[in-house]
């Protein structure tokens, strides 16, 4: 994960949010790698409230 401005400040202004997280995914990467961040990121969400499908 990478988090910060990376290059898009000009739509991050335009969508009012002052940082984001981005996956990077890479030859190295595998499905393991894959599902776990799946798993991180509904459980992040049903941390915060949000609806899972």
């Amino acid at each position: 994960m990478r988090a910060g401005h990376h290059c898009c400040q000009p739509l991050m202004r335009w969508l009012n949010v002052s940082a984001t997280a981005r996956a990077s995914f890479y030859l190295y990467n595998t499905e393991a790698d894959i599902d776990r961040l799946a798993a991180g990121i509904l459980k992040t969400k049903e941390y915060f409230g949000y609806a899972t499908r």
